[in-house]
Formats: structure tokens, sequence, C-alpha cells
């Protein structure tokens, strides 16, 4: 038993250090070129559509949370009607 555990383990060592890995391309000059491009727009909205989304999702959280926290303040600050 313990023998088969030590020849999976060095098979699996074995497959893993030997795969071939993936190219990725490098994309950093394009980015540094697109974000330091000075075409008006704020640089948290450089990335295209997906940071708009994202921003939009951003102050909608941020607007709700504050009306919630001064209505949660206005409801403390009422006393109870007692009966």
């Amino acid at each position: 038993m313990l023998r088969n555990l030590l020849a999976l383990r060095q098979i699996s060592q074995r497959t893993i250090s030997t795969a071939s890995r993936r190219q990725i391309a490098n994309r950093v000059p394009e980015k540094q070129k697109l974000f330091q491009e000075d075409n008006g727009m704020p640089v948290h909205l450089k990335g295209g559509v997906s940071d708009g989304v994202l921003y939009m999702i951003t102050m909608g959280l941020t607007v709700f949370g504050t009306c919630y926290a001064v209505y949660e303040l206005f409801v403390a600050a009422m006393p109870k009607k007692m009966k």
C-alpha cells in the first residue's frame, strides 16, 4: 500500500514538473499606452465597459449604503411610542 502511494506521488510530481507551459503575450506596453493617453477620461474608466459597469455598481452600493445608514440613524433617534 505504501509502495503504491509513493509511486503515485512520483508519477504526479513528474507529470506536473514536465508539463509544458503556455506562453502568455506581454501586453503591458499596450496597457501603458492606453492608460497614459490624454483623452480626458478618468483613469478608473479607461479600461472599457467593464470598468464603467464596476464603477456604476460601486457608486450604487455607496449611495444605497449611505441612505440606509442615514435612515437607521433617523430611526434610532426617534423615541419609541409607549402604549
